[in-house]
C-alpha cells in the first residue's frame, strides 16, 4: 500500500509538470496533465489540498469535477495567453508552413474553449 501511494505522488507530480509545462506551451495541453495530477494525488489528502490551493489549477480541477464549464474570465485568460504564445511562437519561428499549423491548432482550441463556455451558458439559462 505505502510503494502504491509513493507511486501515485511520484506520478502526481510528474503529470503536474506536464501540465505546467502546457502553461508556457500553446500546442501543449495543461488540462489532462492537471486532471491526472489531482487523480493521483486522490490517495494523498494533503497533495490534493496543495493541489487545489493553486488557483489557476483549482480552476481547471473544479470546472471539470462539477462539469461547470468555463466561466468568463477562465476564457479570457486562456484565449488571451493562447494566442498571444502563438503569435510570440509565430514571430520566433519565421516560418509560413509552421505559423500555418499554429494558426490551425490556436482556432481548434478556440473552438473547443468557446464550445466548452457556451455548455455552460446554456445550462445557466435552464437553470433560471
Amino acid at each position: 500500500m505505502r510503494l502504491k501511494i509513493i507511486l501515485l505522488t511520484g506520478l502526481g507530480f510528474l503529470s503536474l509538470t506536464m501540465g505546467t509545462i502546457g502553461l508556457f506551451l500553446p500546442i501543449w495541453p495543461t488540462t489532462p496533465f492537471v486532471l491526472a495530477s489531482a487523480a493521483c494525488f486522490s490517495s494523498s489528502p494533503r497533495l490534493r489540498v496543495w493541489l487545489l490551493r493553486l488557483p489557476f489549477f483549482k480552476d481547471h480541477i473544479e470546472n471539470y469535477t462539477s462539469r461547470r464549464g468555463l466561466s468568463r474570465k477562465v476564457v479570457i485568460q486562456s484565449l488571451s495567453f493562447l494566442w498571444g504564445m502563438l503569435l510570440l511562437s509565430m514571430a520566433l519561428l519565421k516560418s509560413l508552413w509552421l505559423c500555418l499549423l499554429l494558426i490551425a491548432v490556436g482556432t481548434a482550441v478556440t473552438i473547443h474553449i468557446l464550445w466548452m463556455a457556451k455548455a455552460k451558458e446554456k445550462e445557466g439559462k435552464h437553470d433560471k
